[in-house]
């Protein structure tokens, strides 16, 4: 729902050797409802679609961590769940919400703070680049259903960022290298960002579309204008306590 910039971005890099691998985990089923198990199967179908294949992707189903829209789930929980994960598949970079969780959910705020906890506790090694914690920015209510508007603001941003640090703008479709390439501010600080086109804006409708089970009338609101069907912009959050 709102990362598809950022997953269809990262999967388009052509060059193989700058694409990195990229996998997906769910740290609950959305039991609210008591139809966990249809959305296990609606998430399933929207990374199909965003190109997530099975086999990179997982979803989380604990008593300690169950959909709550009143409750933050624990930064140690958190950890626990998250760690086989990160050192079975030598994962160096996360990306998930920020203090903020984009709709104020709850169990989104809680992520950033098991992750750090996570990536506080790992143990580092000379032979290992220490990891990396991103967070997707929350950005204020007036900026959040601009709709089409959204690329355009921020290729405009992009474009003034690029002439502000002397680079050259070259990009095209979507693009963004987390970790690498800095190529947005705000204010002073750059930022990664991934911005769509209309294609990739289809596919992320295309995956939305199959959480089904999900569409109530405020959602078919929020893919019609959701700048986070367009726009993502990232922070790298470097103080882990």
């Amino acid at each position: 729902m709102f990362f598809a910039p950022t997953i269809l971005a990262l999967l388009d890099i052509e060059d193989a050797h700058r694409r990195p691998q990229l996998y997906s985990l769910c740290l609950s089923v959305g039991n609210a409802d008591g139809l966990g198990e249809v959305r296990r199967h609606e998430l399933a179908r929207s990374l199909d679609i965003l190109g997530i294949e099975d086999g990179r992707r997982w979803v989380v189903d604990s008593p300690n961590l169950q959909d709550n829209f009143t409750a933050q789930w624990h930064p140690q929980v958190i950890s626990d769940v998250l760690k086989p994960y990160v050192l079975e598949h030598d994962i160096d970079i996360i990306l998930t919400f920020d203090e903020h969780g984009v709709s104020s959910h709850p169990n989104h705020i809680s992520l950033p703070k098991g992750a750090a906890h996570l990536l506080r506790t790992l143990p580092q090694t000379s032979k290992k680049r220490r990891s990396r914690l991103f967070s997707l920015v929350t950005v204020p209510l007036h900026e959040k259903y601009l709709g089409p508007i959204a690329p355009v603001s921020a290729k405009l941003a992009l474009s003034i960022a690029q002439l502000w640090l002397g680079r050259s703008s070259d990009t095209e479709k979507t693009d963004v290298e987390l970790g690498r390439t800095p190529v947005e501010t705000r204010g002073r600080v750059p930022v990664p960002v991934a911005v769509s086109g209309w294609e990739a804006y289809a596919r992320a409708l295309s995956a939305m579309m199959q959480h089904r089970s999900q569409l109530v009338w405020f959602r078919w609101l929020y893919v019609s204008f959701s700048r986070y069907m367009w726009v993502n912009e990232w922070v790298e959050i470097d103080n882990w306590d």
